[in-house]
């Protein structure tokens, strides 16, 4: 008999489950990352959430004919890539007349139901002398609204088990919560009242205010190396300005808007012609529909949204900057380059490059200068994944004895070595690996799904093409990630920011 992937690792699971009683009785999820490793774990979950049973390769009956040698050598399919293409024709999308787009992702199987509301509004839609107004609506809210007392959208969730929150980035602002499936109707209608009847009173806008200032002190202000790092997206991006401001917004900008402003703000972007509402988990979908048109339906729309106006892509430039930190102990050097939007070709190869220089203690910058010459404590690299033009970055945080010279002699030789000679077979391998099982497991919970789906479909038009994303991804080579390296990490083009303690500081 043969057995495909996913029924080898279910036969041996049960296997187990007979000679051990006690792993019979721990919950799934343990259990599965108990007996196989973590990216075989998350694809037989979610395809046993997707009722993939069908996938496992049943034992050819005498009848049926065997297939040439030819097709038996044929490379066989990845079961991750077939649950996701699952998941997708499970999806439904629906229009509301007033322009909310609603994305349906039932999960029969799912005890839970996850509600996100993604609104096509970041910083980059902020004016001039304007900034952090998205940021300070993730605050605003959970503020109350015409039905809903201050606070009261916190305790109705959580009296009944469910979590939520909010998050901001550059280019959208999303609202979600996760709840006992029953208890979607709460959902959706908390979601409603606050998008039609937010409560933007000056107390309201006052206090919250006062919480974005506290939490910039706290993320940012007494952090080491963060204020340094907000200076090289600001260098970056000089020449760009809708990513040029931090989404946490200036305090300075802060201090002077005005309620009005703020008023203006949520009435130009808070409506349901910029949003994209997504239910995943355990529903029934006709009800679901009925629910969405019940609450959001009378929802006034405003017409489709014109089109943002796009900047031209900006020339990118080098840049070299020293920043005093208070907080920082030791020194840090940070690298930066403009690289293409997400979602292109030559980004997914450069985020396969960042996988290979920073992507835990078997990546490069660590081994060379943590492991090897013990000239750093820390090291990683990154893409922030906007959808315009975005940005490469690379930190190292300096040991004890290191000087910022001599590290950013061995970063450069890092970055040259990623441009000049293409990745190993198995350091693409694993980079892949990694980016497979996080992607999967990103997809699991029914909130996650929800999450994720709602970005897609604002950001790609089609939720369900967040399918096709794990093969862009496997097809990136090592020729595509030299080639986006040469083309877009040169030192022609890179932003320096050296961070160094201020004097008297004890390492």
């Amino acid at each position: 008999m043969v057995l495909g992937p996913l029924a080898r690792t279910l036969a041996i699971l049960l296997g187990m489950l007979r000679r051990d009683a006690a792993l019979a009785a721990l919950p799934l999820a343990i259990l599965l990352g108990r007996l196989v490793p973590r990216a075989e774990a998350a694809l037989l979950t979610l395809a046993m959430l997707l009722g993939a049973s069908t996938a496992l390769a049943a034992p050819p009956s005498p009848t049926t004919p065997v297939a040439p040698a030819a097709a038996q050598t044929a490379k066989p399919a990845d079961p991750a890539q077939q649950a996701l293409e699952r998941l997708a024709l499970s999806i439904e999308r629906r229009t509301l007349s007033n322009g909310l787009r609603v994305v349906l992702a039932p999960d029969p199987s799912a005890p839970t139901v996850g509600v996100s509301v993604t609104y096509d509004v970041g910083s980059r839609d902020e004016s001039p002398g304007r900034s952090g107004f998205a940021h300070l609506f993730e605050h605003m809210m959970f503020q109350g609204s015409e039905h809903v007392k201050k606070g009261q959208h916190f305790s109705l969730i959580a009296e009944r088990g469910g979590t939520l929150n909010g998050t901001t980035s550059a280019d959208r602002t999303n609202y979600f919560e996760v709840l006992p499936s029953s208890e979607l109707a709460l959902a959706l209608w908390l979601e409603a009242d606050r998008m039609r009847s937010l409560d933007i009173s000056a107390e309201n806008f006052e206090n919250q205010r006062a919480v974005v200032k506290e939490e910039y002190r706290m993320r940012y202000a007494n952090a080491p190396y963060m204020l340094a790092m907000l200076r090289l997206g600001e260098l970056v991006f000089a020449s760009y300005p809708p990513y040029a401001n931090p989404t946490i917004g200036k305090m300075e900008d802060l201090d002077r808007a005005t309620l009005d402003w703020v008023r203006e703000f949520f009435t130009t972007h808070y409506t349901p012609s910029n949003a994209v509402l997504v239910i995943a988990g355990g529903f029934e979908k006709d009800e679901a529909l009925s629910l969405v048109e019940r609450y959001f339906g009378p929802l006034r729309g405003k017409g489709p949204r014109a089109a943002r106006p796009v900047p031209a892509p900006p020339e990118p430039r080098a840049a070299r900057e020293r920043v005093t930190d208070d907080n920082a102990k030791t020194p840090s050097l940070y690298f930066g380059w403009l690289i293409p939007k997400s979602h292109t070709p030559e980004h997914y190869a450069l985020e396969v490059a960042a996988m290979l220089l920073g992507d835990g203690e078997s990546a490069r910058l660590h081994q060379r200068l943590v492991r090897t010459r013990a000239l750093a404590l820390e090291t990683r690299a990154f893409t922030r994944d906007f959808e315009g033009p975005d940005q490469f970055g690379v930190q190292a945080i300096l040991s004890e004895k290191a000087k910022l010279e001599e590290v950013e002699r061995e970063l450069d030789r890092e970055i040259q070595r990623l441009r000049t000679q293409p990745a190993t077979e198995a350091e693409l391998a694993r980079a892949k690996q990694r980016i497979k099982s996080g992607f999967v497991f990103g997809l699991q919970t029914s909130l996650n799904r929800a999450v994720e789906l709602g970005q897609y479909e604002l950001f790609l038009g089609d939720a369900r093409k967040f399918a096709e994303e794990l093969r862009r991804y496997q097809n990136v080579t090592a020729a595509d990630v030299r080639t986006a390296a040469e083309r877009y990490l040169g030192p022609s083009t890179r932003v320096v920011v050296e961070v160094v303690p201020k004097k008297g500081a004890t390492p």
